[in-house]
């Protein structure tokens, strides 16, 4: 089975210069078949401001009004994803900008309103595979910002990790499939404070553990639960690493 390698990367990597430009180097070299999603909300809230429109979060999470889906339609799936296309177009990869409502590759629906109204925020129902493996075996590399759509015409904001890992399930019964999830820190840490602490594996039972002694906490506990997610599903390897070492040899291995 061909290898497809999967990056996710936060937005605040791909929205400083020199992390950027490090990460489309190293994205550059990885072999064969690849697709990169990215994050963008620092430049979202910035943006926000300057138009005078109000960023709310509810336990790290936007909550996105009309006004906010507007804005980070713009920056996700204009300012930030062009960005990162043109780049990656400079390094002789034929990059596509993409969003989950370009050629239907990943329909929602708005969040169910519970003890919060997230307002225009995406759960994802389902991943086009069949194209998606149509756009990777012409030889394009996909470049997805964190936008899909219900189907009806409404475009919904909804977290990049999830739009990963939804991918790399879509995917898996096409090909070997490596997720990687990368951002600011080495990889899961055994103390917040110390970026040495790396946990190199972790399997779900440390997981639930690690939760509940509050080792993992605040965002890590999603991304590990995506994580988890589509190693259930097939994917051949999950791993949560720095931005920089990206080449599948650093960082947490999720086991099953």
């Amino acid at each position: 089975m061909e290898k497809l390698t999967i990056i996710k990367v936060g937005g605040k990597i791909v929205e400083d210069e020199d992390t950027l430009q490090q990460l489309i180097n190293d994205f550059s070299a990885i072999e064969g078949r690849k697709i990169l999603v990215h994050g963008g909300g620092r430049s979202a809230t910035k943006i926000a401001a300057e138009l005078g429109i109000e960023t709310k979060m509810v336990n790290g999470r936007r909550i996105t009004d009309s006004d906010m889906l507007r804005v980070v339609t713009m920056v996700y799936g204009g300012l930030v994803n062009k960005n990162i296309v043109a780049r990656l177009q400079a390094c002789g990869i034929s990059a596509l900008g993409m969003t989950g409502a370009d050629m239907d590759i990943m329909r929602s629906h708005k969040r169910e309103v519970k003890d919060v109204d997230y307002g225009f925020v995406g759960d994802v129902d389902a991943c086009n595979a069949d194209m998606l493996g149509r756009i990777l075996e012409s030889g394009v590399v996909p470049v997805i910002a964190p936008l899909t759509h219900d189907g009806q015409g409404t475009l919904l904001n909804t977290n990049a990790d999830t739009m990963a890992a939804e991918t790399a399930k879509a995917l898996a019964k096409y090909y070997d499939v490596t997720l990687i999830y990368s951002f600011e820190k080495k990889g899961v840490l055994r103390d917040a404070d110390d970026d040495n602490s790396v946990i190199p594996h972790i399997n779900e039972a440390e997981f639930l553990r690690y939760k509940e002694d509050g080792v993992v906490q605040g965002g890590m506990i999603p991304k590990l639960e995506n994580a988890f997610s589509a190693i259930h599903a097939g994917v051949s390897r999950v791993i949560i690493t720095l931005a920089t070492a990206i080449d599948g040899q650093h960082g947490t291995i999720i086991e099953a």
